[in-house]
């Protein structure tokens, strides 16, 4: 797919707008069959769940066979010919990936106001790529983020150290699609979780392995496409259900004031509860700022389910919420604006940084496609991103108004299919009157193994019976054989409380289900919620496939030829790179298999691990000539360990922390770090050499243009030609 003049490139951009044209028009009708079939001949739900799925891999397989390669630049950079809309929308699919698709919107579901921070940071994150990166790494060329590091900091052991962040934020970031695949499977397809990890990663291996970054941009463009007409679908159905207006994005205030609304309605706002701090009543909910205090629930619950997954005893930290909402005296239990703001800049400056967004702007034919790529990709993003606050309020009015505060024996059919499958949990102790003793439900042992009740098989009949209520001392109830601090008149009166509305891992809905349940909760036909599991496993297959080739390179290229083995042929260094994306995928598979947070927690840790590490030394690498190669190394090591030491100890324990930021934003301390490391070992060490200067020099020149960059970076690293990539620039 070479393209060397604006002639041929106008043409194949044409040719490639037909294909994926029909493609999207295909990919309409076949829903709409399955849609006729499943509401006028009865077709089994799980036959369209296989359907979608099969035909939707079957499409990324085919891409991936066609697109395979034996040619190093087509397998590392497409070739360079990818025009800019099409790598807009490559972008867009690498970019919105699981936590962005099934994360978001739930994130704002469950935090409201203070879950704008992922969007306005995810999206002010492209402007700085803009302004500031894309161009530059374009014009630098190569292959991956670490060839800049290496050649702009003059040495091996930067670039080494740039591809060990890369793969430690990479395999972070990728972990999170996976557990996204996952879920997908499990709620769509009937498979179990485990094995929907294995499935979904399968596709990934077809479309990576054969033709990396070529196959992987084609097939992004594919997903691109899926994923925002399975998204935008349900919410636009359920906006005209419930106002009568097609476009969600527009209707979203009546479901705002409708939320209010409920909210105050069923206590949910101030009530009598509330905690009282400075003679005030502390008010949650939806649409009030700053509302999420930090607790180390997600930590809690992510030990239980690895000691669940692989049959180990580690013990669980002790839970804590810092400050405690029961105890007022400790100060304002909610979040600050702090946090908020730490978040939205760590992830601003994660995705100025990231390395498998960096590497598709060495894709494109030149300098301005790489700046036309990005507002292309902003157009795409925003498709979504303006679409998920939406998507959040029209889910919680539905839940507000439809199951908090009904019995449950009268909920939607749907809470029971979701139960079923183990997804959510209907917390109320009446759900298990008659259970047996040996079968308690997740949610009921976990409380149990909190000591928040205990459970007494006091006629030995080894079922679980309940009694009336009785208040045993001022903070212990009892109800037949159950006993404990969680056992009240409300939580066994079989009427659902919106703390009862969770997971089986706590008292909350888990976000990672919003999106995915929105078609059962708007009442719509199972093949919508299909259409929508496929673009939920198109956007986390889509990240999954850019992020796994960055792992792959980053060993490959970077690490055994750039530095072990520079005369490895160019078999042997495809091949490595394939194993390393197969040795990549089974690695994050372990890792999410015990689902150690939520996904967008995990794609947060990511973000803020990029922005601790490279958005300092890539901006001082453009912008400064002073910087050298011991500044950048003592930078990337010194941001990478504040922001694990801070992330770590506050995941654990959220009493560690500084002005209330939670583990989420804590690339806010690694960067400074960075950037101050970066200037001080810079100053007290010599200066690049002139080479390393002039390239500097030349990347920010307007004027200069890629061979003559090509030749400086050559010249930069002491080579008489640049080793794999130079004669393919344009």
């Amino acid at each position: 797919m070479a393209v060397n003049t604006s002639a041929s490139q106008g043409v194949f951009q044409n040719r490639m707008a037909r294909y994926y044209g029909l493609f999207t028009v295909g990919f309409l009708g076949f829903a709409g069959i399955l849609l006729l079939l499943e509401l006028f001949a009865g077709l089994d739900t799980r036959v369209i769940g296989w359907a979608f799925l099969l035909m939707t891999m079957a499409l990324y397989a085919t891409i991936g066979i066609l697109s395979r390669t034996k040619a190093l630049d087509e397998y590392y950079v497409a070739g360079r010919s990818v025009p800019a809309i099409f790598n807009g929308m490559a972008t867009g699919a690498d970019w919105m990936s699981a936590a962005s698709f099934i994360g978001m919107a739930g994130t704002l579901w469950l935090t409201g106001y203070d879950g704008l921070a992922y969007i306005m940071g995810w999206t002010g994150g492209y402007v700085l790529l803009a302004l500031l990166f894309a161009p530059y790494i374009r014009k630098f060329g190569q292959y991956t983020v670490p060839d800049f590091v290496g050649a702009r900091f003059g040495g091996n052991t930067a670039r080494v150290v740039a591809a060990g962040c890369a793969i430690i934020v990479s395999l972070a970031y990728v972990t999170a699609q996976v557990v996204g695949v996952g879920l997908i499977m499990q709620r769509f397809v009937g498979v179990d979780y485990s094995v929907g990890v294995i499935l979904g990663l399968s596709g990934v291996l077809v479309c990576s392995f054969l033709g990396g970054m070529k196959a992987v941009t084609w097939t992004q463009v594919a997903q691109y496409i899926i994923l925002i007409v399975a998204y935008i679908i349900p919410v636009a159905a359920l906006s005209i259900q419930l106002t009568g207006f097609p476009i969600p994005q527009f209707s979203y205030g009546v479901a705002l004031q409708n939320v209010d609304r409920l909210e105050t309605d069923l206590g949910l706002r101030t009530t009598t509860d509330s905690p009282v701090v400075e003679g005030k009543q502390v008010t949650s909910g939806f649409i009030p700022p700053f509302n999420e205090g930090m607790s180390n629930a997600s930590a809690v619950a992510a030990v239980r389910q690895v000691n669940n997954q692989f049959g180990t005893s580690f013990t669980p930290p002790t839970a804590q919420a810092i400050p405690d909402a029961s105890k007022p005296e400790l100060g304002d239990w909610r979040g600050t604006p702090w946090n908020m703001l730490a978040l939205t800049f760590c992830l601003m400056a994660g995705t100025a940084g990231l390395p498998h967004i960096l590497i598709r702007f060495y894709t494109v034919p030149n300098v301005n496609e790489s700046r036309m790529s990005v507002g292309w990709a902003l157009f795409f993003i925003f498709l979504l991103y303006f679409t998920a606050p939406a998507y959040a309020a029209f889910s919680r009015w539905q839940i507000l108004q439809n199951v908090v505060g009904k019995p449950i024996a009268e909920l939607p059919s749907w809470t029971q299919t979701w139960t079923s499958n183990g997804l959510i949990a209907l917390r109320d102790y009446s759900t298990i009157e008659g259970a047996a003793a040996d079968k308690l439900p997740t949610w009921m042992r976990n409380n149990v193994t909190a000591n928040s009740v205990a459970f007494e098989d006091a006629n030995g009949n080894g079922v679980v019976d309940l009694g009336p209520f009785e208040q045993v001392d001022e903070r212990t109830g009892r109800a037949g054989e159950i006993t404990g601090t969680s056992v009240t008149e409300r939580s066994i009166d079989g009427v659902l409380q919106f703390n009862e509305f969770g997971s089986s891992a706590g008292p909350s809905v888990d976000g990672d289900l919003v999106v995915l349940s929105t078609p059962d909760i708007a009442g719509l036909p199972f093949t919508i919620g299909a259409m929508v599991a496929a673009g939920g496993l198109a956007a986390a297959l889509s990240t999954a496939d850019g992020l796994l080739v960055v792992i792959a390179s980053a060993i490959a290229h970077d690490i055994y030829f750039r530095t072990i083995n520079p005369k490895a042929s160019l078999q042997t260094r495809m091949w490595l790179g394939k194993i390393m994306i197969i040795v990549a995928a089974a690695v994050a598979a372990l890792l999410a298999l015990p689902r150690l947070a939520l996904i967008t927690q995990m794609v947060a840790w990511a973000f803020s691990m990029a922005a601790a590490t490279f958005f300092p030394i890539i901006l001082l690498g453009i912008f400064w000539k002073r910087a050298n190669g011991p500044g950048a190394i003592a930078g990337m090591i010194g941001g990478l360990s504040v922001t694990l030491i801070y992330m770590i100890g506050n995941y654990f324990n959220p009493a560690f922390n500084v002005l209330g930021i939670t583990h989420l934003g804590s690339g806010i301390f690694g960067m400074p770090v960075a950037f101050l490391l970066c200037y001080v070992v810079s100053m007290m060490t010599p200066a690049p050499s002139i080479e390393i200067q002039r390239m500097v020099e030349n990347l920010r020149s307007p004027f200069e243009n890629d061979d003559e960059t090509a030749r400086i970076v050559a010249a930069a690293e002491g080579k008489n030609a640049m080793s794999g990539g130079a004669s393919s620039m344009h």
